[in-house]
């Protein structure tokens, strides 16, 4: 089609008109959304299944940060939107596509089980939506498969063990057996054990291992019992724990080789452990018991909030929360601003109830890590297993 001459002139000068009032970010939609429309928070978490407290806790955490905050990130309301993720891997990149794709979400925050977030890592990696993993402490996630646009708040699966080496050794367990499932997070636990115990002086004498989820551990304890180490390390976690630390008390050893583990182990279990969990020592980035203000005051404001008692995975949702804040606030509320957000949240100190951390250039905690012993149903600290404990990042390449 042809236009005459006025015609082109006057199309002309509305064009011009709308770049100039673009470039003061005045009319186009897009950046009047980036500025004042709600920002767009998606949660995949387990809302049923084996970790549905854990989901629930996690997004309690997070909520509990931002309505600190008035209920808004950097000036902007929050629309929330949620995924069950059940637990199941298989479903991974398709309900992280949901939120992403559908929900079109500015923030991505998931999840708990390793595998599922292998997927939501693949999704965040070919979006670009930012991502933040208030658990799964796969070392993919911030080593081989790392990305400027995906943090982590928790933890990875070999950070509580690099700090149970030296403390075991200490305490004069120069020989050692390790026990646990036979499957990633084990594994990966296993790497920090190993690096830090045997760095420390100690010979792992045994690996043990059984598939996961199986419980049945009796033959394995016949055979600690007849190896007689001077200690046992273990990462089991949930039921499979309490059991575990239950049948390690019904065969004897309890008492003559002191257990120890990832702090996971005692976490959550100790009313179903009971007495026998008494005694055991384990490192951890958090603790119920930690005295100070920082931790008796979120502790009092989220049972008021929740009519609940938090644990460490409503403080990593909490923290969450926190790093987004700082990330919201430096650049006003524009999350299209990638390269100042990321900047900013790279560079952020989180004022956390476990401790002040900051973030590594993998992007995962360097955090401290509590050594912990098990007196009548509380983890309590009695010291302080590693300062500002970072995972190694290796393979990690920023893009």
């Amino acid at each position: 089609m042809s236009a005459s001459p006025s015609s082109r002139r006057l199309i002309l000068t509305r064009s011009a008109a709308l770049i100039g009032a673009a470039s003061t970010g005045l009319l186009l939609p897009e950046i009047v959304r980036a500025q004042s429309g709600k920002v767009r928070v998606g949660f995949m978490l387990p809302y049923t299944g084996t970790f549905a407290q854990l989901g629930v806790a996690i997004e309690n955490g997070f909520r509990m940060a931002i309505n600190e905050q008035g209920g808004k990130l950097g000036g902007r309301e929050i629309e929330y939107f949620k995924v069950d993720d059940e637990s199941e891997p298989s479903k991974g990149i398709e309900n992280a596509s949901k939120l992403v794709q559908r929900d079109k979400v500015d923030v991505l925050v998931g999840t708990v089980h390793s595998g599922v977030q292998m997927g939501i890592q693949k999704v965040a990696r070919d979006s670009g939506v930012l991502s933040l993993i208030p658990n799964a402490g796969v070392h993919a996630a911030t080593r081989s498969l790392c990305a400027p646009n995906v943090f982590r708040t928790s933890f990875t699966n070999s950070q509580p063990t690099l700090a149970l080496g030296q403390a075991m050794v200490a305490k004069g367990h120069k020989k050692a057996v390790w026990i646990t499932w036979k499957y990633a997070a084990g594994d990966e636990a296993f790497e920090g054990f190993k690096e830090s115990y045997t760095k420390a002086g100690g010979t792992i004498i045994k690996e043990l291992g059984l598939p996961f989820p199986n419980v049945e551990f009796q033959a394995l304890l016949t055979e600690i019992a007849a190896l007689k180490p001077d200690a046992v390390a273990c990462f089991f976690a949930g039921g499979g724990a309490a059991k575990f630390i239950r049948d390690y008390a019904a065969a004897g050893l309890k008492g003559k080789i002191p257990l120890y583990g990832s702090g996971f182990l005692t976490e959550g279990v100790l009313e179903a452990a009971g007495p026998a969990a008494d005694g055991i020592i384990t490192t951890m980035h958090y603790s119920d018991s930690l005295d100070t203000p920082r931790n008796k005051k979120f502790r009092l404001d989220y049972a008021k909030a929740f009519k609940a008692q938090p644990d460490v995975y409503a403080v990593q949702g909490y923290d969450t929360g926190l790093l987004l804040i700082q990330g919201a606030n430096a650049v006003k509320g524009d999350l299209n601003n990638k390269p100042a957000l990321y900047k900013a949240m790279e560079g952020a100190t989180i004022d956390s109830p476990r401790g002040k951390w900051t973030m590594s250039k993998a992007h995962n905690p360097v955090q401290d890590m509590y050594l912990r012993v098990v007196e009548n149903k509380e983890n309590k600290v009695i010291g302080v297993a590693a300062k500002a404990l970072a995972d190694s990042g290796a393979g990690c390449k920023m893009a």
